[in-house]
């Protein structure tokens, strides 16, 4: 019912969006429309028109970069495609359209299934472009899956994981942001336990609930004063009829949006009047920033239902990986067991999604890691988004990270 709704709500916007969008085109040919009473009348319009637009699946839009003074191409391949995840390659040409950096370090980023689209990353992929090879997730929406394909559970992420980790091949370093830390260090615990030649030389851990019992902050706390059943009663529904993922059951993107938005209200509500303000005020640059910002931001997709509450009961209720309770094919999941895979952990000091320490406790897990192997970095004044985005992230925290992973490449 509930997505019955919004998709309801969408259906009464529209013509509001229509009238607003042909609004705009009329108010940039007044005569007077570089003026301030001309300005105020187009930021006003804008704002109309952003609240009742649908943000649709954005594009990494990554093609060119610069190395050394030198113009790089980048292509954006699909390497692997699963009905519920595509990895993706971002593959580097010289102007004379040679491939470069084959010798350079193979990372997979694991993006988060929490809602957002990969691209939410783009930064974290831009950056870490010029010197290694990258490869990402990219989530698929789950209202665009067939019921044919099957559920999307926890165990299910983890069988991905692993058989793209094994297919990437040997000296592979993972990335993992947020919610994918728990099933990356699943999926690496699991290959060690097999001995499995692929395991990863390297793991960084980005500000994930690894132990949300350390620490707990809101999110947290939020998810223990309520049940399983509280969350399969309100936030999961079914596809309705038009979709691709017709009968699924999910947990919306539109719900999960709702919710994070809500964790710092004012903050949002500050930044929409800070752009109609830019706006009226013709500071482009600026109000250019927020836009970009919030049409990512606002892009969401849903999340398979079975995965949604895995997460809901493993991470936050039970918190089976650090209590050794976790299980996979029938057997226990045991960080102890890895020796051979570096650990690196990144928080934020100001993450109050993950909050600081609950990542850190990989390190206690990994006890098979020696001490030498290991990093650990706090990010000063770094929220949740920005420890893998924005100026924090390009300056100090991937430069740390892409010491680890030349340090580590190519070792036992």
């Amino acid at each position: 019912m509930l997505y019955h709704l919004y998709e309801f709500k969408k259906a009464a916007q529209w013509p509001a969006h229509v009238w607003s969008k042909a609004t705009g085109i009329f108010l940039k040919h007044l005569p007077f429309k570089d003026e301030f009473f001309g300005r105020l009348l187009l930021a006003s319009n804008e704002i109309l028109e952003r609240s009742t637009r649908s943000f649709g699946r954005p594009e990494f839009g990554i093609d060119t970069k610069t190395k050394a003074g030198q113009g790089v191409e980048i292509l954006e391949k699909t390497i692997i495609d699963k009905p519920f995840c595509k990895i993706k390659q971002f593959i580097r040409f010289s102007t004379d359209g040679q491939i470069i950096g084959a010798d350079e370090p193979n990372v997979l980023i694991v993006a988060p299934l929490s809602g957002h689209y990969t691209t939410l990353l783009r930064d974290t992929v831009d950056a870490m472009i010029a010197d290694h090879n990258v490869y990402i997730t990219d989530w698929q929406d789950a209202s665009r899956v067939p019921l044919s394909e099957g559920r999307f559970d926890l165990q299910t992420y983890i069988d991905y994981l692993l058989d793209v980790i094994v297919r990437l091949g040997n000296g592979l370093h993972i990335l993992a942001v947020c919610q994918s830390t728990v099933p990356v260090l699943a999926a690496v615990s699991i290959l060690a336990k097999q001995k499995n030649s692929a395991q990863p030389a390297s793991m960084i851990l980005m500000g994930g609930p690894i132990d949300t019992r350390i620490n707990p902050g809101v999110v947290c706390k939020f998810a223990k004063e309520h049940d399983l059943d509280w969350f399969r009663r309100n936030l999961v529904t079914d596809v309705p009829f038009g979709h691709l993922g017709y009968g699924r059951l999910v947990c919306p993107g539109f719900i999960m949006l709702s919710g994070f938005m809500s964790m710092n209200i004012d903050r949002h509500q500050e930044a929409q009047y800070n752009l109609f303000v830019n706006l009226v005020k013709n500071d482009i640059e600026s109000a250019d920033k927020q836009r970009a910002f919030y049409n990512e931001y606002r892009s969401v997709m849903d999340v398979p239902a079975e995965y949604y509450l895995d997460c809901i009961h493993h991470v936050f209720h039970d918190h089976s990986l650090p209590r050794g309770i976790m299980q996979w094919g029938g057997g226990l999941v045991d960080p102890a067991l890895i020796t051979k895979t570096a650990l690196m952990t990144v928080e934020g000091e100001r993450d109050d999604i993950s909050n600081v320490g609950q990542t850190y406790a990989a390190h206690d897990l990994c006890s098979g890691i020696p001490q030498t192997r290991k990093r650990s970095y706090v990010q000063s004044e770094a929220g949740h988004y920005g420890i893998f985005n924005g100026k924090r992230w390009r300056t100090e925290i991937q430069p740390r990270i892409a010491v680890f992973i030349r340090e580590f490449s190519g070792k036992d």
